[in-house]
């Protein structure tokens, strides 16, 4: 089995429209939503061969802040990929690993549909439900996969064991209305 953890970036900083999109940071509430996931992340107990991740300033933070203990690839093939390119980047890098977890870190709409992607219909369950409706910044989901080696890593061989949201850890963080 290989396990596919997905990180979308933390909540991102609007205050200057001039920036880049690809150089926006965090907020405040990002930083501390990226520390909050990230503690969850160390303590839930998967031991990640490898964090790749977007090379965009607010996956950079995030990472920052979450603490993990792996030092990041940035990848630019991440920077707002879709499923299908992720797929990709994992197989460039994890073809012929040992590890059997790797950490995707983010933007959406692309780590929703990898979601979407690994898991088929008859492994849905309450937790994809809420991860398909919504999946917010900083949210961390982890998929358990049908697969022995990284090459045979493709749709439909997932089921979603973990999902997390910073407002599930404090609800302060929840959504602003």
């Amino acid at each position: 089995m290989k396990i596919v953890g997905l990180l979308r970036h933390a909540k991102s900083d609007w205050d200057d429209l001039a920036t880049r999109d690809f150089d926006r940071g965090l907020n405040d509430r990002g930083r501390k939503g990226a520390a909050l996931i990230g503690a969850h992340i160390r303590d839930h107990g998967v031991k990640w061969g490898a964090v790749l991740a977007s090379p965009a300033e607010r996956v950079k933070r995030t990472l920052e802040a979450a603490k993990l203990p792996q030092a990041p690839v940035f990848d630019k093939k991440l920077y707002l990929a879709s499923a299908p390119t992720i797929l990709d980047v994992i197989h460039a890098h994890m073809d012929g690993s040992d590890s059997d977890a790797v950490l995707i870190t983010g933007h959406n709409p692309g780590l929703q549909e990898m979601l979407m992607e690994l898991v088929p219909p008859y492994r849905e369950n309450a937790l994809f439900d809420e991860a398909s409706a919504k999946f917010p910044t900083a949210a961390f989901a982890v998929i358990e996969c049908k697969v022995d080696k990284w090459s045979e890593l493709r749709g439909g061989v997932g089921t979603l064991a973990h999902f997390a949201r910073p407002r599930d850890l404090d609800p302060e963080l929840g959504p602003e209305y």
